[in-house]
């Protein structure tokens, strides 16, 4: 084997970024006859936990660890669709809230059955206990600020 085959083998960061392009796939088309995609609905659903207290655009960008501009992107389509809406912040009317729209909840209630097929389709192929270790897994590398590089 050769270093630069090792190499490629043991990054993490390629074997992640493969990984999740195929379960985007897996979700992706779970999600098509909704039209939405799975970064979207992640965002859709991430509003719909937090409706009883909308989120600032940067508590969002932090929630799902995103940049601000790069989530401020992906908002946008969501937003000319009337999926969500962005509001002047209560406390300060500088600072931008998103608030889940009816029609963004709406949507959100037709698509949740789509993805728990795709959800349950990860799990009969990856395994249930495989499945809960894998996620526990992955949001605990989310939530470590020591590999943002903003620890630097």
């Amino acid at each position: 084997m050769t270093s630069a085959h090792y190499h490629h083998g043991m990054c993490c960061s390629t074997a992640l970024r493969k990984a999740t392009r195929r379960v985007t796939q897996l979700y992706d088309e779970a999600l098509a006859p909704v039209g939405l995609r799975s970064t979207q609905y992640s965002i859709l659903m991430e509003l719909s936990r937090r409706a009883s207290e909308a989120p600032s655009l940067q508590v969002l960008a932090d929630a799902l660890v995103m940049d601000r501009s790069a989530l401020g992107h992906t908002l946008r389509p969501l937003e000319r669709d009337g999926l969500l809406a962005l509001q002047p912040g209560e406390s300060d009317r500088r600072q931008r809230q998103v608030v889940l729209t009816r029609k963004g909840q709406a949507l959100v209630a037709r698509a949740q059955p789509l993805w728990q097929r795709a959800q349950d389709r990860f799990c009969e192929v990856f395994g249930e206990a495989e499945a809960a270790i894998l996620r526990a897994t992955l949001l605990d590398i989310a939530a470590d600020e020591r590999l943002s590089s903003r620890a630097s």
